[in-house]
């Protein structure tokens, strides 16, 4: 008596192959990607980020110029502010020497300085000049009034074509532009030009009429 032995098949296209393969069917028939889809939409909302970021660097930019040139101004300010505090103190502080400057002038016009006094003198100068004090005014300087205060007119003098100053009663003073005493000064005016004297008029001949009674 034989044992019944099953017969083995080849493995085929069966049911489970049948399961694997893909639905064409299916596949055929998926809808295609919308504007509604999420692809879609993360590629339009980074447009807008981008657009906004670059309006915001554009205003901050814009900020940051303004500011800059405020800055400045007020750099500006505050520099011209401390020189003028400075040019008020240093002319508060020198006005009164100037008295003591006008001695000293006075002084040289009777003879020149001698021993302590002109040592004094000379470094009174030098010091004053350092800080910015200048003098000005000089006989035969044509008379400006803004610099210079004529105190008397002494007449004509032919040998000046403008107004000059002819005397220094006391001499000007000055810090860079800004004038701490005028100049005192007497001055001279331009000789006035002579009129020539008219030529005389020549006699007029009498005219001769004929006599017609006779």
């Amino acid at each position: 008596m034989t044992d019944d032995v099953p017969e083995e098949t080849p493995d085929g296209p069966g049911e489970d192959a049948a399961d694997e393969a893909p639905d064409d069917a299916a596949v055929e028939g998926a809808a295609p990607a919308g504007p509604g889809d999420p692809v879609d939409q993360v590629g339009e909302g980074g447009g807008d980020e981008l657009a906004l970021a670059r309006t915001e660097v554009a205003e901050l930019t814009t900020d940051l110029q303004r500011l800059q040139a405020e800055f400045l101004n007020y750099k500006r300010r505050v520099e011209r502010d401390r020189e003028l505090v400075r040019e008020n103190a240093t002319y508060a502080a020198l006005t009164p020497i100037i008295e003591v400057l006008d001695t000293i002038d006075r002084a040289r016009e009777h003879g020149p300085l001698e021993g302590g006094f002109q040592a004094v003198a000379e470094q009174l100068e030098r010091v004053v000049s350092g800080v910015g004090l200048a003098k000005f005014g000089a006989v035969g300087d044509p008379f400006d009034p803004t610099i210079h205060e004529a105190l008397s007119h002494i007449g004509e003098d032919p040998d000046v074509e403008v107004t000059t100053c002819k005397v220094i009663a006391k001499a000007g003073y000055k810090i860079g532009d800004r004038v701490v005493r005028a100049a005192q000064v007497l001055v001279v005016d331009p000789a006035t030009p002579v009129a020539e004297p008219a030529e005389p008029a020549e006699p007029v001949e009498p005219v001769e009429t004929s006599d017609d009674d006779d």
